[in-house]
């Protein structure tokens, strides 16, 4: 009888040790998932407006610091790959029914440049209306003024630069059928169309959104080909004005012979290049840069 009780008491014993490792390991499980949970719940919190105000403005310091010529090789780069937009569409217009859904369908080619300019890293005006302007608003003497306005003038003229080219080129070679030139023009005139003020707040809320996409870039990871692709859609498909992509539209109407360069320039370029600068600076650039520090000496900091 006691060999069987020390034989039972053992496996109690044996049992009552398992359960514990067991208790012991759920528990430092548990432990180890609440870790790294509030860990993720930290890293997530900490994604405020004023992180991503901070890393806009150093990306702004960057800019700022690189050298005239290699601006301009990256801003003519960007005006070439800008030209693939309208390759895009040009080539799924004729591909598609003459249906009420074409227009989606071929508005998607529009996000095709972009994808190249943002993801390659190449020099954008319009993303320079929000970068270089939160760090001017930050430093707040101004010193940094003529720095923006040299950036600008740079990238402007080297992406309207690479832009007509693009134009040219394709409008003066048999790259492509007469279907896809014919589709070429048919979009071009869609982007010049209406009067100056229309084009002003088309441009207004154009500038509004590539901006608005450079604000949201630094921390969407994974997601930024989804950033990407659904606000410069929203761009192509709504007909807004952007002054690089649409100078590839306008400038083929030009070296074609179906738009008189005044008009272009007088009736698109000016109203387009006023209304991103309004769009950019003034509802994405100061907006965010005002509620960061408004909120900077307070707990209840603003959330992206």
């Amino acid at each position: 009888m006691r060999g069987v009780n020390a034989s039972g008491d053992a496996d109690a014993l044996s049992t009552g040790l398992a359960k514990m490792g067991a208790h012991s390991d759920t528990a430092l499980v548990e432990r180890n998932l609440n870790e790294r949970g509030r860990r993720e719940a930290e890293r997530r919190a900490a994604i405020t407006a004023a992180t991503v105000h901070e890393a806009i403005r150093l990306e702004g310091e960057e800019e700022l610091d690189r050298p005239p010529s290699a601006l301009a090789w990256s801003g003519f780069a960007a005006g070439l790959s800008m030209g693939f937009s309208l390759v895009a569409q040009g080539v799924l217009f004729p591909l598609l029914p003459d249906a009420p859904w074409r227009l989606l369908v071929v508005r998607a080619g529009y996000t095709v440049g972009f994808f190249i300019v943002v993801l390659g890293r190449q020099q954008l005006f319009t993303e320079n209306t929000l970068t270089p302007i939160i760090l001017l608003l930050s430093r707040r003497g101004w010193a940094k003024l003529p720095d923006v306005i040299r950036l600008w003038a740079v990238v402007l003229a080297t992406n309207l630069a690479g832009a007509i080219l693009f134009s040219w080129i394709v409008a003066h070679s048999r790259l492509f059928s007469p279907p896809v030139h014919a589709a070429f023009a048919a979009i071009s005139r869609s982007a010049v169309a209406g009067d100056p003020w229309t084009i002003l707040l088309r441009a207004i809320f154009a500038g509004w959104l590539i901006a608005l996409m450079v604000w949201l870039l630094p921390f969407a990871a994974a997601a930024r080909v989804t950033v990407i692709a659904i606000i410069t859609y929203l761009v192509g498909v709504s007909g807004f004005a952007h002054v690089v992509a649409g100078a590839v539209d306008v400038s083929y109407l030009v070296v074609t012979g179906a738009l008189p360069a005044g008009s272009a320039v007088l009736g698109w370029m000016l109203p387009t290049l006023a209304g991103n600068i309004i769009g950019g600076v003034a509802f994405v650039a100061i907006l965010n840069h005002a509620q960061v520090t408004a909120g900077a000496g307070g707990p209840a900091r603003g959330r992206a």
